[in-house]
């Protein structure tokens, strides 16, 4: 599901203000593969036990944010932490 142009151009990380991109299909494709592992958890500590069907990502590269039904969660503790979850 496509995520509206000018809404991605407002979005950025709550945390650290970085805009956010679109995840490539081989990066949403590898972090699926880690989900599927049971090896990334969120921020808060919980296990990711869905794949992301789509996921924005920092400009800085540290934190995913997953796209539920075309709906960015931007939401500090259900980021995914890139080097937490070994994609980085």
């Amino acid at each position: 599901m496509a995520i509206d142009r000018k809404l991605l151009d407002v979005l950025c990380c709550p945390v650290t203000k970085q805009p956010v991109r679109v995840l490539k299909r081989t990066e949403l494709k590898a972090l699926n593969e880690r989900i599927d592992g049971g090896e990334v958890r969120y921020q808060d500590d919980s296990p990711v036990d869905t794949p992301l069907e789509a996921g924005l990502i920092t400009a800085n590269e540290e934190r995913i944010y997953r796209v539920d039904d075309g709906i960015p969660v931007m939401l500090e503790d259900r980021a995914i932490n890139l080097r937490a979850a070994g994609l980085k």
